[in-house]
């Protein structure tokens, strides 16, 4: 279908309430905007079931394009990718290859969705891998956190390339000009943090980017920083430490606030700061987060998303689209990747330096003599 329109295709069948949720928020966002086509992507007979026990005209509102198969939670990512090539998945994320969607929201199996976003878009020119990145409340609005899971292991080239990622979208999103970026680490001293860090340091000492150096953990809450950078492996629990923190907090202030017939007064009256306060904080209007680094646009839903969450998700698609989100990364990354080479020669060279030095402290005079002789 042609169309002016942002086009974003929808994994209808993902998550753990696939249509009934992915229906409603479509229509949520369509009444919302006026310059947004959606492709509902699924089995057509449950779409059209869903739709009519909702009382939505499909039709009227979306295009839909069949898909037989469904991605399940559980399936293992090598299998989705393998055995399911008319999955909703696939074929949502194969419409942005094919040029027929600029976007694919998903509330799917977050492993599947990045091994086959991976597969079929590839990756931006000199990222090697992608990084998933969301929004996390702050004293200052919100941050921008990265990598939330993708990449367990992260080398200290990854780290430099996920700040170059993280500042195109901070800049391109929020409007920020030079936006703080931040590497997590357990202190703020050039001493501190395992190897990996250090030498994600040096490299990001030489971007091109505004980086103020390490950030600790309660930074990330803080206005002192827009971006933070870390491995997957540290930013998923760090993210799944803040949610359930979040949740204890709700817990106890529900106990407390039902504790006594004063306590329920004391609520009633505290009531439009309490609402106040839960808005700023929120989890469903940060739901949807960015797979930086492909070609294309894939934003992550979290999979128990409500109507109001799973809207949010395709809010942020629409933005990352008409802020070209990839093709920025892209245009940042060739001269970037340059001045990583230039990072990398200077500290093999100060290795080396090292080295000889070392070296000819335990030579013998003649043996240096021949070694000078030689140079």
């Amino acid at each position: 279908m042609a169309t002016n329109k942002a086009t974003i295709a929808l994994d209808a069948m993902g998550g753990d309430f696939g249509p009934e949720v992915v229906i409603p928020a479509a229509i949520h966002v369509v009444k919302k905007f006026s310059d947004i086509h959606i492709i509902l992507v699924g089995d057509e007979v449950r779409l059209h079931d869903c739709a009519k026990d909702h009382k939505i005209d499909l039709d009227k509102h979306f295009e839909i394009q069949h898909a037989s198969q469904v991605v399940e939670m559980h399936d293992d990512p090598r299998h989705a990718v393998r055995k399911k090539k008319d999955s909703s998945m696939r074929v949502a994320i194969n419409m942005v290859k094919e040029g027929r969607a600029q976007a694919v929201v998903s509330a799917g199996n977050t492993g599947a969705l990045m091994a086959t976003a991976k597969f079929v878009l590839k990756t931006v020119p000199g990222i090697d891998r992608p990084a998933i990145c969301t929004t996390i409340p702050s004293y200052g609005g919100h941050t921008h956190m990265l990598d939330l899971g993708a990449n367990v292991d992260s080398s200290a080239q990854n780290l430099f390339q996920f700040a170059v990622m993280g500042s195109v979208l901070a800049e391109a999103i929020d409007n920020t000009h030079e936006p703080k970026i931040g590497l997590l680490n357990i202190g703020s001293e050039d001493g501190k943090g395992n190897a990996q860090v250090k030498e994600a340091n040096e490299f990001m000492q030489k971007g091109d980017f505004n980086y103020i150096g390490y950030v600790e953990g309660d930074d990330i809450y803080s206005d002192k920083v827009d971006v933070v950078v870390c491995d997957g492996f540290v930013g998923n629990v760090s993210l799944k430490t803040m949610e359930g923190v979040a949740k204890m907090i709700a817990a106890m202030m529900r106990d407390e606030f039902s504790r006594s017939m004063l306590a329920k007064l004391a609520g009633l009256v505290a009531w439009p700061v309490l609402s106040r306060f839960k808005k700023r904080v929120d989890p469903r209007m940060y739901n949807g987060a960015s797979m930086l680094g492909l070609t294309g646009i894939v934003i992550k839903s979290h999979g128990s998303a409500d109507v109001l969450s799973y809207a949010n998700a395709i809010e942020i698609a629409l933005l990352e689209v008409e802020k070209r989100v990839p093709e920025h990364i892209s245009e940042h990354m060739e001269p970037l990747m340059n001045q990583v080479e230039q990072a990398q020669d200077g500290i093999d060279n100060n290795e080396g330096d090292v080295k000889m030095e070392t070296a000819s402290q335990d030579m013998s005079s003649p043996e240096k003599s021949q070694l000078e002789s030689q140079a």
